[in-house]
């Protein structure tokens, strides 16, 4: 079976962790390695923020200070590279002969991950092939949308799946970022808070081998234990990759949903242009032209969010794409932005008459 080829007949399993940043996935992560080393287990931290280039993670600067963020198509396509690199693994393929040249990961980052894989200590070749396998994804996935890729991927290759969502309150991770060597931005942060959504096995069938833990305070050995045993669980209990109507169903509805939110940004991209062109010609100040890009940039971040959770809400009375008017839905909800969008504009405009 091409499947059990692919892993070396050994179980292995897709562990998401996902959370804030410095909510403490890194730190969950080095005691998960160090517990699986102690249970013959190959184990690796695939860290998203050390194989996707930089350049990858910065927004675009436009005239006026309009800030454009990078996260619905060349960033995008950087995670799915991630995990063709795990696949190209488990299928014994070069990393190199499958990315596109716009995806170039981190290769030596990449080598340090797969290092303890192929060269387990205290195990013998034919020890390592048939020693459980797990990768722990480390990145946020704030998005469903996020982890379902993971998931993709783990019933693709007939591998446990299961996550772990670290919770931790936005002051105590900020606080813990500001004393990093180098901390991301405080806004990045409280902007990801607004766009998070944890684990919902209620909504999302596919999300059920999920747990989630209270990071605020520091972790207790129930917590790891509880991690541990959801990983054993998921290695002895791979998924099938047969597809359900359950499953294709939750697919569709993610399907639709970011098609619609993201016809809905280029739109409101559009409307913001024409709109600091409006105050451009009629010689608005710079002072309030900055001022006016953050508002509706700013209005824009929270729509698209409300947009984004209203359609994987009200996505589940259809099962395909096409059986809903993309573009009608889209026009209809640009049409509130555009009214947020003016009364914004005239606020600026009457400020300076």
């Amino acid at each position: 079976m091409a499947t059990e080829e692919a892993v070396g007949r050994a179980p292995a399993c897709l562990c998401v962790l996902c959370g804030l940043p410095a909510a403490g996935k890194s730190t969950l992560a080095r005691e998960v390695l160090s517990t699986a080393a102690q249970h013959g287990w190959r184990a690796s931290v695939v860290p998203y923020d050390d194989l996707i280039p930089e350049h990858a993670f910065r927004t675009r600067v436009v005239e006026d200070g309009v800030r454009l963020q990078e996260m619905h198509t060349e960033w995008k396509l950087h995670r799915q590279a991630v995990l063709r690199c795990i696949e190209c693994f488990l299928v014994k393929s070069p990393v190199s002969a499958e990315l596109p040249s716009s995806c170039q990961i981190n290769m030596a980052a990449w080598e340090q991950c797969t290092r303890a894989l192929l060269q387990p200590e205290a195990l013998d070749r034919p020890q390592a092939d048939r020693a459980p396998l797990l990768f722990l994804l480390d990145d946020n996935f704030y998005y469903p949308s996020m982890r379902y890729e993971a998931y993709q991927l783990a019933r693709k290759y007939s591998l446990g799946f299961c996550q772990v969502y670290l919770h931790c309150d936005l002051e105590s991770c900020i606080s813990r970022n500001q004393g990093r060597s180098e901390p991301i931005p405080t806004e990045v942060i409280q902007e990801m808070v607004k766009r998070l959504e944890s684990p919902n096995p209620q909504k999302n069938s596919w999300e059920k081998n999920s747990i989630s833990l209270n990071t605020t305070d520091s972790l207790s050995k129930c917590d790891f234990q509880r991690v541990m045993e959801l990983i054993a669980s998921a290695l002895s209990n791979p998924l099938s990759p047969v597809e359900d109507n359950t499953e294709q169903t939750e697919a569709d509805r993610l399907k639709c949903a970011t098609s619609v939110v993201h016809q809905a940004d280029q739109a409101c991209r559009r409307l913001i242009s024409e709109a600091m062109k409006t105050a451009r010609e009629n010689q608005v100040p710079p002072e309030h032209m900055r001022s006016l890009a953050a508002q509706l940039n700013e209005s824009k971040a929270t729509f698209l969010h409300n947009l984004r959770r209203q359609m994987l809400q009200e996505a589940s009375s259809f099962t395909q794409e096409e059986d809903i008017d993309v573009e009608r839905v889209v026009k209809r909800a640009v049409d509130v932005f555009d009214l947020e969008k003016k009364e914004i504009l005239s606020t600026i405009m009457n400020e300076n008459k």
